[in-house]
């Protein structure tokens, strides 16, 4: 295990901006308390929220610059607090923290509470777990509230992006059948790969008819990664009794129907989280789709990208 420096390698911002305010910079690594660790970093995950926060989006209270953006990301324990006993120097772990008051994830090291940290599963690279803190936890407590039961029948919107390919993998796991709503024909390929019993161009195709087509008695349950036209589709195909589930931050939201139950959930980091999060990644053999790895020196470009629009799974940055 390498030896811990005063000083890292960070993207940071110094205020609200455009992609340009993103930059390189040198920072001091973070002091960890008792009940944390701190993780020197390999893969960072790049989210469209990350983009909001760098263009001025903060869920409460004011920011410190200068800040550096990043909710989840994995590598190495480099050190543990005190009062921390589940974990050991030199053990491969991931992390979501949003907003971690130490600091994000785009950085060579991270000081993240101990509750928010978890062994990687035995079935995922460190690159592939430095992708899912955020869009894993996600997905399955999305999949978790609609509390799906086999031969259910779900559809999943936004199934071609990063939350929606692991929703529809976790919903398959438990036997539910799959109408996946992704984007563009490359999306709707990538949701038929991953094991969708049927996929539709969202943008393209007839929703309200793909849906009466797939499930000529009404959806049981419908999770949304996105707002938009087809979600409100999605939300009228339900049966009655029938579930909707969506993250908070999904505009428009969905209006409420009678008859149709809706959850509005942002998802928690948690040791009982992570190891439901573990369990579901191995028993449904994730696959984690990565839509392109830019260098730590290149956060920028990841941002430009991700305002582009159309991202196949995740985007990470490189760290190490």
């Amino acid at each position: 295990m390498r030896e811990i420096p005063e000083t890292m390698r960070a993207a940071v911002i110094e205020r609200f901006g455009p992609t340009a305010v993103l930059k390189l910079g040198v920072r001091p690594v973070p002091e960890i308390a008792a009940e944390e660790v701190l993780i020197a970093l390999q893969t960072a995950g790049v989210g469209s929220w990350d983009a909001e926060i760098r263009a001025g989006w903060w869920p409460e209270g004011r920011p410190r610059f200068p800040l550096i953006l990043g909710t989840d990301g994995s590598g190495e324990v480099a050190a543990v607090g005190s009062r921390v006993r589940r974990f050991a120097r030199g053990e491969r772990v991931y992390s979501y923290s949003f907003a971690n008051p130490k600091g994000g994830f785009y950085a060579e090291y991270v000081a993240v509470a101990a509750d928010k940290v978890a062994p990687i599963p035995e079935s995922l690279s460190l690159r592939e777990a430095g992708a899912i803190g955020t869009t894993g936890l996600t997905a399955l407590q999305g999949v978790e509230h609609l509390g799906l039961k086999k031969g259910e029948v779900l559809a999943v919107h936004g199934a071609s992006g990063g939350v929606g390919t692991l929703a529809l993998q976790f919903a398959k796991m438990r036997g539910a059948r799959v109408l996946a709503i992704a984007s563009r024909r490359d999306g709707v390929g990538l949701a038929g790969r991953l094991g969708a019993d049927e996929a539709v161009d969202g943008k393209k195709q007839g929703i309200a008819e793909a849906v009466r087509r797939f499930a000529p008695d009404g959806l049981d349950a419908a999770l949304a990664s996105a707002g938009g036209k087809a979600l409100q589709a999605c939300a009228a195909a339900l049966r009655r009794g029938g579930r909707l589930a969506y993250p908070n931050g999904v505009e428009p939201a969905s209006r409420k129907r009678a008859g149709v139950r809706v959850i509005a959930y942002d998802a928690e980091p948690g040791v009982h989280e992570f190891q439901r999060l573990n369990k579901a990644v191995d028993a449904a053999r994730l696959r984690v789709p990565i839509a392109a790895e830019y260098p730590l020196a290149q956060a920028r470009k990841a941002h430009e990208r991700i305002e582009k629009g159309h991202v196949l799974g995740k985007i990470v940055l490189k760290i190490r």
